[in-house]
């Protein structure tokens, strides 16, 4: 797991519609080759390839990855654990973050508002090796206040293939 934050750059460059197009292509299938991401974008190969890069170098593509599913690894057990910690630890929200991403059965970290300071994706083996990291990880933390640990009975993955048609579609959305 990278521990490196996910956050946009202050100076993203504006992104155009043909940007926005890689951007959507990629995201419904990462491993599409540039000849053919070129063509479904309608722009020539070498512009394409030099405008993904662009797109990474500006941190706006964070990377390429295999979503795999872990449960077919034997991991049986995975679960989203809510944590709150002191109010006399919040200056060390982002060390306390990034020392989670080195335990071998977090996911992701992600950082929230309101009265939980992070929710903790983890996969585990067994009810007792999620028991041992609620206990040792967090709640052994003297910096943790309070955890509240949910089981994932199933984890949906939105499919941008199938989702909409662009982002521009995703921002117009409505209920």
């Amino acid at each position: 797991m990278s521990d490196r934050t996910v956050r946009r750059p202050v100076n993203t460059p504006r992104l155009d519609e043909v940007d926005e197009r890689i951007l959507w292509t990629l995201a419904a299938d990462a491993r599409i080759p540039n000849n053919r991401l070129a063509a479904a974008v309608g722009i020539a190969p070498s512009t394409c390839l030099t405008r993904v890069r662009a797109l990474e170098d500006a941190g706006i593509i964070r990377g390429y990855r295999a979503d795999v599913d872990v449960a077919g690894l034997g991991f049986a057990i995975e679960a989203m654990v809510s944590v709150r910690v002191h109010a006399a630890a919040r200056h060390e929200l982002r060390d306390f973050a990034k020392r989670l991403l080195r335990v071998p059965v977090v996911q992701d970290v992600s950082f929230l508002a309101g009265d939980k300071d992070f929710l903790v994706h983890i996969a585990c083996t067994s009810t007792e090796q999620l028991r041992d990291f609620v206990a040792d990880e967090l709640s052994g933390d003297p910096a943790v206040a309070t955890t509240q640990t949910n089981i994932v009975f199933e984890r949906l993955v939105a499919d941008r293939a199938h989702q909409g048609r662009s982002f521009d579609e995703l921002r117009r959305w409505r209920a």
